[in-house]
C-alpha cells in the first residue's frame, strides 16, 4: 500500500477557505490548484530544454504532429490547426517560421486551393528524433517518483477528467 502524502499548500488553501466560507464547496481545490501547479513545474521543464535543444514549443507542436500523421507527414493546414488545437492564423505563422527554419516545407497533395499541404522535411524529422527523445527522458523522469501502476491511475484519472469537460478539442487526443 502506498502512503499518503503528507499535507501541502492546497490543503492550506482549501482549509483556509473552508473556514473563511462555510458551506462553499472547496473540494475542488485539492484538484485544480494542484494540477495548476503541476502543469507550471511541467511547462516550465518542457521550454527549459526545449530552449537548450534550440525549438519552441509550438514548433515542436507543429513537427510531432506531422510525425505523428505517418508517412508521408504531410497534412493541410486546416487538419494541422484542429491536431494542435490552435486557430488557422496560429498555424499560419507557425508554419512560416517551420518554413523558414527549413523544417517544413509547404506541398500540394493534388490540385485546387484547398490541395494546399505540409510536409515535414528531413531537417524537420532529424530535429524531432533528437528533441523528442531527450524530452520524453526529461519527463518520465518528473514522474518517476510514481510507480508505473500509479501513473497509470493517474492517467486513467486524468483521461476520466477532460472527457468530462466541455470545450474545444478536449475530448479528443490530448498532449503531444
Amino acid at each position: 500500500m502506498v502512503a499518503e502524502p503528507p499535507p501541502d499548500g492546497a490543503d492550506a488553501i482549501q482549509d483556509a477557505w473552508r473556514r473563511e466560507l462555510p458551506g462553499v464547496p472547496v473540494e475542488s481545490i485539492g484538484v485544480i490548484t494542484r494540477i495548476w501547479w503541476a502543469a507550471k513545474v511541467f511547462g516550465d521543464e518542457r521550454r527549459r530544454l526545449l530552449a537548450k535543444l534550440g525549438v519552441d514549443v509550438a514548433t515542436l507542436d507543429l513537427l510531432s504532429t506531422l510525425r505523428r500523421s505517418g508517412l508521408p507527414y504531410r497534412m493541410s493546414p486546416g487538419e494541422l490547426a484542429e491536431a494542435c488545437r490552435v486557430t488557422h492564423g496560429a498555424i499560419t505563422q507557425r508554419v512560416e517560421r517551420a518554413v523558414r527554419a527549413g523544417l517544413v516545407e509547404r506541398t500540394t497533395a493534388g490540385s485546387g486551393y484547398h490541395a494546399r499541404a505540409v510536409s515535414l522535411t528531413g531537417a524537420g524529422n532529424a530535429l524531432l528524433d533528437r528533441v523528442v527523445a531527450d524530452l520524453l527522458a526529461a519527463e518520465d523522469r518528473l514522474v518517476g517518483h510514481l510507480p508505473p501502476e500509479r501513473r497509470g491511475q493517474l492517467a486513467d484519472l486524468l483521461r476520466e477528467l477532460l472527457a468530462g469537460l466541455d470545450g474545444p478539442g478536449l475530448s479528443g487526443q490530448v498532449g503531444e
